[in-house]
């Protein structure tokens, strides 16, 4: 039975926080599911998700188990929902386990009541072993890290020939223009003009003065080795919390894509090791020379690797990418904060914290003593 404590959710740090959406409320799900005619009708509501960036619950019905999942309109669109849906409804029909998107009357993935745009999965297989631990919490145990890596190589295997565009400009999707560019700065640039909320919050910073030191000593040589990386269309949020688990310790389901975009499948896979190999929650606490496993890292490439092969090449353009692969998405965060909630305060804390603060953890001792952790793997 949902709890009757105040609905909280996961904040910047470690603490939680009052929601910046509100919980969905029985009433509310009674509507939106009348949007789906295969729904049922609603029991009750079992679970709220505190992820900060939508709102969504667990619930029950007389047809069964459902995710319900509510966004703000100037976060995702039907346009932009349905985007996820058509590379989800394709990694189906390839055999990858995903939850089922249930359609509307009009034969839709997505509904719109006021301000809110509605969706709504059927509950998948597995077990949500991770679904209230914070972000980038790392896996519970190396076996874990492995079949992550296994089941993220299957989901690569079924992306093939989704020939899907890259998505629409839109918050919090983790796109892949800047770090392929030949002059990153200046793909930045254009990324920026092309949000103006973004380029508001920018305006007056000498953010690229900021910038360029990072690009000069992370960046180089980056752009050669992604030029000819074969497109794919990936998850780009390759965590714990994405998963459902099977008995056997395998991945059941893969869920949340939210962050889907064409990319390619090496992003991912640095994406993937950025999300679960390092705490950054506890950067700045005292201990960063702590906060990343190398061997989490090793093992997510080689569960990676038991189904699809990679090479010395690909294992060190992985490691090149991990200092910046956080980049999009974090300039993505920064238009959330700034343009959807005007929340400066939060803005500023993922440019100096996410964007810059991450990118420059790298470069010290810890962090290259990471990578060079991770490149000196010995997979088959």
């Amino acid at each position: 039975m949902a709890s009757s404590a105040p609905h909280q959710v996961h904040g910047m740090g470690t603490a939680m926080e009052a929601p910046t959406w509100p919980a969905i409320t029985p009433e509310e799900a009674t509507l939106a599911l009348a949007r789906f005619p295969s729904a049922g009708t609603m029991i009750a509501l079992d679970w709220h998700s505190p992820r900060p960036f939508s709102a969504a619950t667990l619930l029950r019905t007389t047809a069964g188990a459902f995710f319900l999942k509510r966004h703000h309109h100037r976060l995702r669109s039907i346009a932009g929902l349905a985007e996820e849906h058509r590379f989800i409804a394709h990694l189906a029909r390839a055999g990858l386990p995903v939850p089922e998107v249930m359609q509307t009357a009009t034969g839709g993935g997505a509904t719109a009541l006021g301000e809110w745009r509605y969706e709504l999965h059927r509950r998948a297989s597995g077990v949500d072993l991770y679904r209230d631990r914070l972000s980038w919490t790392p896996f519970l145990s190396p076996a874990h890290a492995h079949a992550a890596g296994a089941g993220l190589a299957r989901l690569h295997g079924a992306a093939h020939g989704f020939d899907a565009p890259a998505r629409r400009p839109q918050p919090l999707v983790a796109s892949f223009t800047i770090l392929p560019a030949a002059d990153p700065l200046a793909a930045t640039e254009a990324y920026v003009a092309a949000r103006p909320a973004l380029a508001a919050f920018l305006a007056g910073r000498a953010w690229q003065r900021q910038l360029a030191p990072v690009f000069a000593r992370l960046a180089g040589g980056l752009s050669a080795r992604l030029r000819d990386q074969p497109s794919l269309w990936t998850h780009n949020d390759w965590h714990p919390s994405n998963l459902l688990w099977a008995r056997d310790g395998t991945v059941a389901t893969t869920f949340d894509f939210g962050l889907a975009d064409r990319t390619c499948a090496l992003y991912d896979i640095a994406i993937a090791i950025e999300r679960s190999a390092v705490q950054w929650l506890d950067l700045g606490q005292g201990a960063d020379d702590a906060i990343a496993s190398a061997d989490a890292a090793r093992a997510v490439l080689a569960g990676y690797a038991t189904v699809r092969r990679l090479g010395r090449v690909d294992r060190e353009t992985i490691v090149r990418l991990l200092p910046l692969v956080h980049l999009e998405f974090a300039l993505s965060e920064i238009e959330y904060f700034s343009g959807v909630l005007a929340n400066r305060d939060h803005a500023m804390l993922a440019w100096d914290g996410y964007l810059l603060g991450h990118a420059e953890w790298f470069l010290s001792p810890p962090g290259r003593d990471f990578l060079r952790r991770i490149d000196g793997s010995d997979l088959r």
